[in-house]
């Protein structure tokens, strides 16, 4: 593709869901360069077929990063063209990318981006949220202590957030987001957002905490969250505990049992005996 002394590394977006998200331009790329690193070789190979792509592939993806780099570092300085892709969306957004970004920086490689699809701008388009100044967090830790610290920071964060979270533990942040910001902060919940089955959910933490406690969540994620500007700061104090968090839940709505099963999903204490335990704290 290119007939300079040193390749070029094209960060390449792709789709997120529907195969028609792809630019012309994309398309051109990934059928001129000379490689494409993917996070996985057959998700990708799905796509360049569609579109009748039939460059050569290579895995690229967290676990190996370490032994590639220094292959397709040697193939850019060599003169090559590569293309980084994930499997869906920008590269090194929350996918993996900023090494080899970085390695190729550091190389004096040229480093080009072919913008597209991305997760989090779609999320945003359409959440009715603000989106004059977001931060985004990824996935939240999943240790106890980072976690609670994380939310702590975020009750205070003025402005809108995008969070990533796995469908099947939906219930418990939207339980854990109640019990550090409070059950009324407005939110879009954005499954499977290009898909066939694609769905925003838009409403109160209350009250889309109270859906998924009744049915799961399928797919992929995102979540974009109210800040506080305009609002009341939220005060967060205490940690989160089985107490505390059923009291909020319940507070915003949920019954007894639902409240129960989320913060038995939160605290790892069993359901039973933290239903036993309300029972017990509303006799007094």
């Amino acid at each position: 593709m290119s007939s300079n002394p040193v390749g070029v590394l094209y960060v390449v977006a792709t789709p997120i869901g529907n195969a028609e998200d792809i630019s012309v331009r994309a398309i051109r790329v990934l059928s001129e360069v000379d490689l494409i690193a993917c996070e996985d070789t057959r998700r990708t190979g799905r796509l360049l077929a569609t579109h009748s792509i039939r460059t050569s592939t290579i895995s690229y993806f967290e676990h190996n990063e370490g032994r590639r780099i220094p292959e397709l570092i040697a193939r850019l300085r060599s003169g090559e063209t590569i293309a980084l892709v994930t499997d869906a969306g920008t590269p090194a957004i929350s996918d993996p990318g900023y090494r080899l970004v970085r390695a190729a920086i550091d190389a004096g490689i040229r480093v080009t981006a072919v913008p597209g699809p991305s997760a989090i701008i779609a999320a945003l388009a359409v959440a009715g949220l603000p989106t004059d100044r977001f931060a985004f967090e990824g996935f939240l830790p999943s240790k106890t202590g980072e976690r609670e610290r994380m939310l702590a920071e975020l009750a205070r964060e003025e402005r809108t957030l995008v969070i990533y979270e796995a469908a099947r533990r939906l219930p418990r942040l939207l339980s854990e987001l109640i019990a550090a910001i409070g059950p009324e902060r407005q939110l879009a919940v954005v499954r499977e957002a290009t898909k066939t089955h694609e769905e925003i959910l838009r409403g109160s933490l209350a009250e889309l905490a109270e859906i998924f406690a009744n049915r799961d969540a399928l797919g992929e994620v995102t979540l974009v969250i109210e800040g506080t500007h305009g609002l009341k700061k939220a005060a967060v104090s205490s940690p989160i505990n089985e107490s505390r968090v059923v009291d909020m839940l319940r507070e915003a709505g949920l019954s007894l049992k639902a409240a129960s099963a989320a913060a038995s999903k939160i605290t790892g204490a069993s359901r039973r005996e933290i239903y036993q335990n309300a029972i017990r704290r509303d006799r007094k």
